[in-house]
Protein backbone atom coordinates (compact mmCIF):
# COMPACT_ATOMS: atom_id res chain seq x y z
CA UNK A 1 0.00 0.00 0.00
CA UNK A 2 1.09 3.53 -0.53
CA UNK A 3 -0.12 5.77 1.44
CA UNK A 4 -1.35 8.79 -0.32
CA UNK A 5 -1.72 7.34 -3.51
CA UNK A 6 -3.96 3.85 -3.44
CA UNK A 7 -7.65 4.01 -3.54
CA UNK A 8 -10.18 1.69 -2.45
CA UNK A 9 -10.25 -1.62 -3.85
CA UNK A 10 -11.90 -5.21 -3.69
CA UNK A 11 -10.98 -7.93 -1.51
CA UNK A 12 -9.04 -10.69 -3.49
CA UNK A 13 -9.84 -14.24 -2.83
CA UNK A 14 -9.46 -17.61 -3.77
CA UNK A 15 -9.19 -21.25 -1.87
CA UNK A 16 -6.41 -23.63 -0.85
CA UNK A 17 -5.40 -25.72 -3.12
CA UNK A 18 -2.42 -27.27 -1.43
CA UNK A 19 -1.42 -27.52 2.68
CA UNK A 20 2.03 -27.24 3.18
CA UNK A 21 3.54 -28.24 6.53
CA UNK A 22 7.41 -26.88 6.97
CA UNK A 23 9.39 -24.06 8.00
CA UNK A 24 13.26 -23.44 7.39
CA UNK A 25 15.46 -20.47 8.56
CA UNK A 26 17.85 -20.49 5.68
CA UNK A 27 15.19 -19.73 2.64
CA UNK A 28 17.11 -17.20 0.99
CA UNK A 29 14.25 -14.90 -0.39
CA UNK A 30 14.67 -12.08 -1.49
CA UNK A 31 12.10 -9.29 -1.31
CA UNK A 32 10.96 -7.71 -4.82
CA UNK A 33 10.75 -4.00 -5.62
CA UNK A 34 7.28 -3.96 -6.53
CA UNK A 35 4.73 -2.71 -3.57
CA UNK A 36 1.86 -4.68 -5.43
CA UNK A 37 1.48 -7.27 -7.86
CA UNK A 38 -1.78 -7.75 -10.02
CA UNK A 39 -2.91 -11.45 -9.93
CA UNK A 40 -5.44 -13.13 -12.42
CA UNK A 41 -8.18 -16.02 -11.43
CA UNK A 42 -6.82 -18.97 -11.71
CA UNK A 43 -3.08 -18.24 -10.72
CA UNK A 44 -1.97 -20.41 -8.22
CA UNK A 45 0.68 -18.33 -5.42
CA UNK A 46 2.38 -19.83 -2.66
CA UNK A 47 1.42 -18.27 0.74
CA UNK A 48 4.52 -17.74 3.21
CA UNK A 49 4.82 -16.46 6.59
CA UNK A 50 7.54 -14.84 7.83
CA UNK A 51 8.82 -12.90 11.10
CA UNK A 52 11.42 -10.49 9.04
CA UNK A 53 10.17 -6.85 8.88
CA UNK A 54 12.53 -5.23 6.57
CA UNK A 55 10.43 -4.34 3.10
CA UNK A 56 13.77 -2.88 0.93
CA UNK A 57 14.25 -4.02 -2.26
CA UNK A 58 16.17 -7.58 -2.32
CA UNK A 59 15.85 -7.72 1.83
CA UNK A 60 16.82 -11.34 2.22
CA UNK A 61 13.99 -13.48 4.06
CA UNK A 62 15.06 -16.47 5.60
CA UNK A 63 13.02 -17.85 8.08
CA UNK A 64 9.38 -18.82 7.07
CA UNK A 65 6.60 -20.82 7.48
CA UNK A 66 4.94 -22.48 4.98
CA UNK A 67 1.05 -22.42 4.87
CA UNK A 68 0.15 -23.20 1.20
CA UNK A 69 -0.70 -22.99 -2.37
CA UNK A 70 -3.94 -20.75 -3.33
CA UNK A 71 -5.87 -20.67 -6.39
CA UNK A 72 -6.93 -16.83 -6.99
CA UNK A 73 -10.78 -16.92 -7.33
CA UNK A 74 -11.30 -12.96 -8.88
CA UNK A 75 -8.27 -10.86 -10.50
CA UNK A 76 -7.27 -7.95 -8.60
CA UNK A 77 -4.55 -6.10 -6.85
CA UNK A 78 -2.30 -7.63 -3.93
CA UNK A 79 -0.89 -4.36 -2.01
CA UNK A 80 1.96 -4.67 0.71
CA UNK A 81 -0.12 -3.73 3.69
CA UNK A 82 -3.05 -5.60 2.83
CA UNK A 83 -4.75 -8.48 5.31
CA UNK A 84 -4.31 -12.07 5.04
CA UNK A 85 -7.08 -13.84 6.17
CA UNK A 86 -7.24 -18.04 5.66
CA UNK A 87 -9.77 -20.15 7.05
CA UNK A 88 -11.46 -17.33 8.72
CA UNK A 89 -8.53 -16.38 10.78
CA UNK A 90 -6.10 -13.60 9.95
CA UNK A 91 -3.05 -14.63 9.56
CA UNK A 92 -1.03 -11.34 9.12
CA UNK A 93 -0.33 -8.87 6.37
CA UNK A 94 1.54 -8.84 3.26
CA UNK A 95 5.09 -7.93 3.65
CA UNK A 96 6.15 -7.91 0.18
CA UNK A 97 6.78 -10.83 -2.91
CA UNK A 98 9.25 -13.01 -3.78
CA UNK A 99 9.65 -14.60 -7.85
CA UNK A 100 12.20 -16.90 -7.40
CA UNK A 101 9.89 -19.51 -9.05
CA UNK A 102 8.23 -16.72 -11.32
CA UNK A 103 6.36 -17.52 -13.91
CA UNK A 104 5.29 -20.28 -12.40
CA UNK A 105 4.03 -18.75 -9.20
CA UNK A 106 4.69 -15.83 -6.30
CA UNK A 107 5.62 -16.23 -3.13
CA UNK A 108 3.34 -14.08 -1.23
CA UNK A 109 5.58 -13.31 1.67
CA UNK A 110 3.26 -12.51 5.09
CA UNK A 111 4.22 -10.94 8.01
CA UNK A 112 3.06 -12.57 11.06
CA UNK A 113 3.65 -13.12 14.57
CA UNK A 114 5.22 -16.45 14.15
CA UNK A 115 6.29 -18.41 11.25
CA UNK A 116 2.56 -20.08 10.84
CA UNK A 117 1.94 -23.41 8.73
CA UNK A 118 -1.01 -24.88 7.55
CA UNK A 119 -1.90 -27.37 9.58
CA UNK A 120 -0.85 -25.37 12.87
CA UNK A 121 -3.63 -23.06 11.68
CA UNK A 122 -5.91 -26.29 10.88
CA UNK A 123 -5.84 -25.24 7.14
CA UNK A 124 -7.37 -28.10 4.64
CA UNK A 125 -8.05 -28.16 0.94
CA UNK A 126 -10.73 -25.62 0.10
CA UNK A 127 -10.24 -23.32 2.70
CA UNK A 128 -11.25 -19.57 1.63
CA UNK A 129 -8.16 -16.97 1.60
CA UNK A 130 -8.85 -13.69 1.44
CA UNK A 131 -6.68 -10.52 0.54
CA UNK A 132 -8.07 -7.40 2.35
CA UNK A 133 -7.16 -3.61 2.19
CA UNK A 134 -6.24 -2.50 5.27
CA UNK A 135 -7.69 0.84 7.16
CA UNK A 136 -4.75 3.39 6.79
CA UNK A 137 -5.74 4.96 10.12
CA UNK A 138 -8.08 3.72 12.60
CA UNK A 139 -11.54 5.60 13.13
CA UNK A 140 -11.86 8.20 15.62
CA UNK A 141 -13.65 7.71 18.81
CA UNK A 142 -17.42 7.40 18.98
CA UNK A 143 -17.52 7.31 14.98
CA UNK A 144 -19.56 4.67 13.29
CA UNK A 145 -17.87 4.30 10.06
CA UNK A 146 -20.04 1.94 7.37
CA UNK A 147 -17.95 -1.36 6.44
CA UNK A 148 -15.85 -1.05 3.72
CA UNK A 149 -17.30 -1.12 0.38
CA UNK A 150 -20.73 -0.13 1.91
CA UNK A 151 -22.81 3.40 1.15
CA UNK A 152 -25.48 4.58 3.20
CA UNK A 153 -28.82 5.04 1.07
CA UNK A 154 -28.74 8.89 -0.43
CA UNK A 155 -31.27 10.03 2.18
CA UNK A 156 -29.03 9.28 4.88
CA UNK A 157 -26.47 11.21 3.68
CA UNK A 158 -25.73 14.57 6.05
CA UNK A 159 -25.79 17.59 4.35
CA UNK A 160 -23.92 20.61 5.33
Amino acid sequence: MTPGEDGAKRAVYGQLVKVLTHRRDDRGMALEEFASRCVRRGEVHELVTTDHTETATGARIDRVGFLGFVEIGCAGVIDRGDEVWAGGSLVGTVLGFDACHFPNHYNILVSAPERFTGPQLGLAPEAEVRFEQRAEEPHPPGSNPMPRGRRPPADHLEHP
